[in-house]
């Protein structure tokens, strides 16, 4: 079979032996996979979690091939989505159903041996959702990502009635607009860098779209009150000094990029402002739910977002396209 592996020197597609599902295994013949922004900032060698070389792809859909010993979640022929994060199943933070900080947490496609960049992968069966029949291949691709906002929005509480702002407009915070429109929120304001990206972010229908070198007034005039809840999707010090500044005071903070490097934060304006600052690590399993009832019911629309389309054997002009700017989701279809 065919696989991508990511290194200094580049990407490459690359023979590889089948793998065969061991006990608890399934065998998954993928049809589309997503770059991810991590596996952008990965191969830029800007990601803080993943070394080179690895083999890329968690965000898939796919078919089950084959089943190992004891598997009862799925059965062969069934088209299923991944969670791609490998938790130990045992310690604290799993034990109390926070599978997402396992402290021993692997990641499938982030450094694990396997990446679903592939035309067959193996996983736990504890992985594997199945994919709703409204869903059509391009749309179960955004099941993960669109899990990631899921998730971030209700760590802060839900959003439905509260000013929003969200930093950053990539794939993440394209579909964390989408997610907070679903979810009632009374006005969002985003912010992007390029021109490019503020004008293509107006389509997606934000009540503004603001530069993000502009000063803080300009961006507080925009949401009319100070945020209630902001979003991070780029996680750089920069973009957090300025969501400090839209949620003071009192409102929340959701940390959802992954920070390149550490960045400060004026620990006595959080105190005295009453400021709340979240992390949001990936998902959990009532996440991938919810994320599929918004994408059947329509409440989330994605159709849009893919902008590049490639087979397999072109994964190297994929991850270009990705790591260029100019596209909001990149997909690789292994039906080509």
């Amino acid at each position: 079979m065919l696989r991508v592996i990511v290194s200094a020197d580049g990407v490459a597609v690359r023979d590889a032996e089948v793998p065969r599902p061991g006990a608890g295994e399934v065998q998954v013949r993928t049809v589309v996979a997503g770059v991810c922004g991590s596996d952008a900032h990965a191969l830029q060698g800007r990601h803080p979690f993943i070394t080179l070389p690895y083999a890329p792809g968690h965000e898939v859909a796919g078919v089950v091939t084959e089943i190992g010993a004891g598997v009862t979640n799925v059965a062969v022929g069934d088209r299923v989505t991944m969670e791609p994060f490998l938790p130990c199943w045992e310690c604290k933070q799993c034990l109390a159903g926070r599978q997402n900080v396992c402290e021993r947490l692997g990641f499938f496609g982030c450094g694990h041996d396997q990446g679903a960049m592939a035309e067959f992968f193996t996983v736990d069966q504890r992985r594997l959702h199945g994919i709703p029949d409204q869903l059509d291949w391009t749309q179960a691709a955004f099941i993960e990502p669109l899990s990631t906002p899921v998730h971030a929005i209700r760590l802060a509480g839900g959003v439905a009635g509260k000013t929003v702002a969200i930093l950053g407009a990539g794939t993440i915070g394209l579909l964390t607009l989408r997610a907070a429109r679903a979810y009632g929120a009374k006005r969002v304001v985003m912010t992007a860098r390029s021109e490019l990206n503020r004008a293509r972010a107006l389509k997606f229908g934000p009540d503004a779209v603001v530069d993000a070198n502009a000063e803080d007034a300009v961006l507080l005039e925009a949401l009319g009150e100070s945020a209630d809840v902001v979003f991070d999707c780029v996680a750089e010090q920069s973009t957090m000094d300025q969501a400090l500044a839209l949620a003071n005071k009192a409102g929340t903070v959701v940390v959802v990029g992954v920070p390149p490097e550490p960045v400060t934060v004026p620990l006595p304006m959080i105190q005295d402002s009453q400021l709340s600052i979240r992390g949001s690590a990936t998902y959990l399993p009532e996440d991938f739910a919810d994320a599929m009832r918004l994408l059947t019911d329509g409440s989330v629309v994605v159709d849009e977002m893919v902008t590049s389309l490639r087979p397999l054997a072109e994964a190297a002009g994929a991850f270009d396209d990705a790591c260029s700017g100019a596209h909001i989701k990149v997909l690789l279809d292994l039906r080509q």
